[in-house]
């Protein structure tokens, strides 16, 4: 739980707690109180813990069936809330996941217990045993014969202020999750080829190799390893050159053929 405004009541004060039951006046007092107690919880749980938001939270004001109490600790300098608690003798609202046969099966008359809030400041006073036994009260009366509420798992001391008043644990849901290994949608980097023309991406070239040179053959004489050349037909020299087009002959202004 996150902790709330200090108190402004004085060392040593002795106070009362009282009970009443909620006003219209005090809806945003007692919503701001709710953010306070539960902003650490609601961080840590798969699951919002009520009230999942202040919309909702009006309309329980106005919905029958439901009893919201406010405890208050009064003394010189003015009223502060401590305590919290919102329950219910039937099973309300239209996303909840309650089983209501479960009940009828097992002989139960449940007083649900919706919500149960503590300042941080007032923890280990005394005020959520009084809650618990102002919410007793009210089942008798009612002719309920259990209180069920519901707690996170990981709210490692709400479960033990529960457990140590005698709630034990229904046949509840618990929230299970498994790791499945999967790909990733988009490919690991991968490693560029080199490039073919060096030098268009302003990389240095590589230094050309010098040509060989022929090698000698035996006798001084240089060796070379390029095949002769192809005889050429020998030509008979003329004391004039001609264009070669000028000894095609023609048959008046053709192809030739």
């Amino acid at each position: 739980m996150s902790k709330a405004e200090p108190s402004t009541r004085a060392v040593g004060e002795e106070s009362l707690i009282y009970v009443r039951r909620i006003h219209r006046r005090d809806l945003n007092r007692v919503w701001e109180f709710l953010k306070k107690v539960f902003r650490d919880v609601n961080r840590e749980t798969v699951e919002y813990q009520r009230p999942r938001s202040k919309k909702r939270f009006l309309e329980v004001y106005e919905e029958e069936g439901v009893e919201q109490l406010l405890f208050e600790v009064r003394a010189a300098h003015g009223q502060e809330i401590v305590g919290y608690a919102e329950c219910a003798f039937e099973i309300t609202g239209t996303d909840n996941w309650m089983n209501e046969r479960y009940f009828t099966k097992h002989d139960m008359r449940p007083l649900f217990v919706e919500e149960l809030a503590v300042h941080p400041e007032y923890q280990g006073r005394g005020v959520g045993a009084f809650m618990l036994e102002q919410l007793e009260h009210l089942a008798r009366i009612h002719g309920c014969t259990h209180l069920v509420l519901e707690v996170a798992e990981n709210n490692i001391g709400a479960l033990k202020f529960y457990r140590k008043r005698s709630f034990y644990r229904l046949d509840a849901a618990i929230f299970m999750a498994k790791k499945v290994a999967v790909d990733a949608e988009l490919l690991p980097p991968r490693a560029l080829k080199k490039p073919r023309n060096p030098e268009a991406l302003g990389a240095p070239a590589k230094p050309k190799r010098a040509p060989r040179r022929p090698l000698k053959a035996r006798g001084g004489e240089k060796r070379s390893s390029a095949p002769p050349p192809a005889s050429r037909p020998q030509v008979p020299a003329t004391d004039e050159e001609s264009d070669p087009l000028d000894e095609v002959e023609t048959d008046g202004g053709g192809d030739p053929p």
